[in-house]
């Protein structure tokens, strides 16, 4: 690494340096979050020692590893430098009063939030105050619904918020909306099997994001909990208990759509060794919607490829089952000789950052003809031009706003930081691709 990119990775301000010449290389990415922070929870509610390898240096899992430790979870390192080992407890957390803090990380919240329910508490579960803004309200009204002592700290349906348990498992059944966020279910869903009865969540609107709650049930069948049943009106939660498991988590699909959309973007080929066919993950279908638009892609027992030497075409996408992904599509859709129109997401305004309002302004600044609808975008071909581009405490802005610099001279991202959310090296990746 040089001087200058050493400089440009610590500074308030990165600046993205084009690419010279087409893509060629093989980038690793980091375990899939979404599946650690899954599996972690099953690890510290089993009765026993469980050790999960390729889990993620990010600040989720961080902040989910110092939750659990508060909790009265014994943590620590593996024997690989990606591994940790998890002393669980059988569902005996350590009483409060207690803070568990979680960080900007919204997914670990909502999953230390109904854990927290299943102890004696109290505990306090806070963010950050980007975090403090997100909504929780579902999840919330549905742990009090089930007997747990909710208390909010400065308005309902945010943080910081008191949790005390133990949860009524009489009814066994509990009614939450299905189109705001799949966190909120998945929390119940991983906490479901020590109630007494299980649980059965009763979707009240339609069910969005299907694909997480998908995974959750693929990670609980591993940890011992199988029989979970997710259907468009209801999810249904065996009473278990998760056994200790030796588990390894699966490269993070979400993160791999930044590598594999910048072969899009730039032109050449980029591999990711071990995002397979056998995936968990609803993201991993994002290397379709590229071929859709005209990339040559290879999916395989060794990994996931993605090519490009031709045009792309624009296409017209319910993003609904792969949300996240909304803003490394919506770099890629300039670049197209038509026009792209995402559908189906208007619930990710509440994500880390209104990812349909920040994302079009953050893209008209850097030319790009980007129009914000009801529940999605349309973008326009045409080249960006050089902008700074804000990330609004957004991890997944500034990686798909790095792409644009991969072609445009001038990119320049605010709070290059933020990637530590997720991914903490990815700066360094977008180097070493030159």
């Amino acid at each position: 690494m040089s001087d200058a990119a050493a400089q440009a990775r610590d500074a308030d301000v990165y600046r993205v340096v084009p690419l010279e010449a087409p893509l060629s290389t093989d980038v690793r990415v980091p375990g899939s979050k979404s599946v650690a922070n899954r599996a972690l929870v099953c690890a510290a509610l089993a009765d026993g020692t469980s050790v999960l390898d390729g889990v993620a240096p990010g600040d989720d899992t961080a902040a989910m590893l110092d939750c659990l430790e508060l909790l009265g979870i014994g943590v620590g390192p593996g024997e690989r430098s990606d591994s940790v080992r998890v002393d669980g407890t059988g569902g005996r957390l350590a009483p409060g009063p207690l803070v568990l803090p979680t960080r900007l990380a919204g997914t670990t919240s909502r999953f230390v939030t109904a854990l927290a329910a299943l102890g004696p508490g109290p505990y306090t579960v806070d963010g950050l105050p980007p975090l403090r803004t997100r909504p929780m309200t579902p999840l919330h009204d549905a742990l009090q619904a089930l007997g747990a002592q909710v208390t909010a700290g400065e308005r309902w349906g945010h943080l910081p918020v008191q949790v005390a348990g133990p949860l009524d498992g009489s009814t066994g059944r509990v009614a939450i909306r299905g189109d705001v966020s799949s966190q909120y279910i998945t929390g119940l869903m991983l906490i479901g099997p020590y109630l007494p009865r299980g649980l059965r969540i009763e979707l009240t609107t339609p069910l969005v994001s299907r694909s997480y709650l998908g995974i959750t049930a693929a990670v609980m069948a591993s940890f011992g909990v199988d029989g979970v049943e997710v259907g468009d009106d209801v999810v249904a939660v065996p009473a278990g208990r998760y056994r200790p498991t030796a588990y390894t988590v699966e490269p993070d699909a979400s993160s791999a759509s930044y590598p594999l959309a910048a072969a899009a973007v730039a032109g050449g080929t980029v591999h990711v060794p071990g995002l397979t066919s056998a995936s968990l993950q609803g993201d991993a279908v994002f290397v379709h919607v590229l071929a859709d638009m005209g990339c040559e892609v290879v999916v395989n027992d060794q990994g996931t490829t993605v090519t490009r030497d031709g045009p792309l075409r624009g296409i017209d996408i319910d993003m609904v089952d792969m949300s996240d992904l909304v803003p490394t599509l919506a770099v890629v859709a300039p670049f197209a000789h038509t026009a792209t129109t995402i559908r189906g997401v208007g619930f990710i305004r509440g994500k880390e950052s209104d990812r349909l309002g920040d994302l079009c302004r953050e893209l008209r600044s850097a030319g790009v003809r980007a129009t914000e609808t009801e529940d999605g975008l349309r973008i326009e071909p045409g080249m960006p031009h050089g902008a700074r581009l804000g990330t609004h405490h957004d991890h997944r802005l500034a990686m798909s706003f790095a792409l644009l610099g991969l072609v445009t001279d001038g990119i320049e991202v605010v709070d290059p930081a933020v990637v530590s959310k997720s991914w903490p090296g990815f700066w360094q990746m977008l180097e070493e691709l030159a």
